[in-house]
């Protein structure tokens, strides 16, 4: 079993990957994430590609790379660091493995090696109109 430990504050965050089924870091993201030493959590909300105009670029990773800034930016609100995220949740419309490289290039940009546990949620549609990808997260603050 892989274990890597972060620590940011007095939060520390323990990945968890078993050596089966697969290691799942290649992916963008790790089978279990354990927080200790937290008692706040934080649940933000879905952050699409939009920019601090409210344009949305057309191409899919133009969106996830604007998704992941602003994913940063609330985190930054909150005081916390990426490696307080413990899981994200991710939503593509239309989705197609080859999304797939994109998505893990900003998941490991974003995240280092303390990759968050996720969930890739393939969807119909979203919100806005031309909106091809969202990123929700849950952070332990403290």
């Amino acid at each position: 079993m892989a274990l890597n430990t972060a620590h940011a504050g007095e939060v520390t965050t323990t990945i968890v990957n078993p050596a089966e089924p697969y290691d799942p870091a290649p992916n963008g993201y790790s089978h279990a994430v354990v927080a200790s030493g937290g008692s706040r959590v934080a649940y933000v909300a879905g952050q699409g590609g939009e920019n601090a105009q409210g344009v949305l670029p057309e191409s899919f990773a133009d969106q996830v790379a604007q998704a992941y800034r602003n994913l940063r930016i609330v985190l930054g609100e909150l005081d916390a660091s990426p490696r307080q995220v413990t899981r994200i949740n991710t939503y593509v419309v239309n989705y197609d493995p080859s999304m797939l490289a994109v998505m893990t290039h900003y998941v490991k940009e974003t995240f280092g090696d303390a990759l968050p546990a996720q969930t890739l949620v393939p969807v119909p549609r979203l919100a806005l109109d031309g909106m091809l990808f969202e990123v929700d997260a849950t952070a332990v603050l403290e």
